[in-house]
This record gives structure tokens, C-alpha cells and sequence, in this order.
């Protein structure tokens, strides 16, 4: 599955139409609209191409936990996040489902060639198709936390 597959693309727009403010978690302890901003803030640090910061531990785990994150398999419940990444403070949903959906758009028409020529901070060098995979994975982890 991956974002710059347009039947994959189309499902998870889909799914994301169905989420709602109130959707019950089923892990973790953000809310809906605090993972959606998560999701949009991930997706806008990739198309800005900001670094995250990239300790030790993690380049020493990345290639442990590549063929994780990049395989079929889906990310396990209560994944961690990086700090800069996690959002604790209450967001307005439609706002932060519009943001994502636009986001959404600017990485599907940059397609797998447009995607960042810099490490992930935990999977180091991506190509263009991993990216897809691992954006498309990580949207579904979230909305399989919310059932949709």
C-alpha cells in the first residue's frame, strides 16, 4: 500500500471521511483532531523538508525497525512518537482535517519523485516509493486508532 497508488490514496481519503470529532480511541491519548494535526504536522515537516533531530539511539535502531516500518505489516499500538511530534494541546477538528487533506494533495502531486532527499530521522534515506509506504502506513495506524 502507499500513498502515490491512487486505489490506495482514494481508500484512506475514504476512511478519513468517515472519522468524526467524537470517534472513540481505541489506543494511545490524543483525540481526533490532536492526530489529525500529528498526521498533518508529520506530512508538512516532510514537504518543508525540516529535519527532525536524530539522536544516537535512534540511527542505531533505524536499520533494526526499517524492514518493520516499511514491510506489510501494520505499526503496532502505541507506537512512540518524537516529542516534537506529539500534541497534547486541544485542536479544532475541521480545521485540522482540512489542513491534513490539503497536505494530502501537495504530497500526492510532488508523487514519489518530489519527496525529500534527506534522512528520516529513525529509517534514515527513503527513496520516493518508501515514502509513500511509510506515509501511507502511518495514516492507517492512526485511523485504525480511531476504527475508521
Amino acid at each position: 500500500m502507499s500513498l502515490f497508488h491512487p486505489p490506495d490514496c482514494e481508500a484512506l481519503r475514504n476512511r478519513l471521511a468517515h472519522l468524526r470529532p467524537d470517534s472513540p480511541r481505541r489506543w494511545g491519548r490524543m483525540d481526533a483532531a490532536q492526530m489529525l494535526a500529528h498526521c498533518a504536522d508529520s506530512l508538512d515537516r516532510a514537504l518543508k523538508a525540516q529535519s527532525l533531530r536524530r539522536p544516537l539511539r535512534w540511527r542505531l535502531l533505524g536499520p533494526l525497525v526499517r524492514p518493520l516500518a516499511l514491510g506489510p505489516r501494520p505499526f503496532p499500538r502505541n507506537s512512540a512518537a518524537p516529542r516534537e511530534l506529539v500534541i497534547a494541546d486541544p485542536r479544532d477538528f475541521e480545521v485540522e482535517l482540512r489542513r491534513l487533506a490539503h497536505l494530502l494533495d501537495r504530497v500526492v502531486q510532488r508523487g514519489a519523485g518530489g519527496m525529500p532527499d534527506r534522512p528520516h530521522p529513525l529509517l534514515g534515506k527513503l527513496t520516493g516509493d518508501q515514502w509513500g509506504r511509510l506515509i501511507y502506513k502511518h495514516l492507517d495506524h492512526h485511523l485504525r486508532q480511531f476504527g475508521v
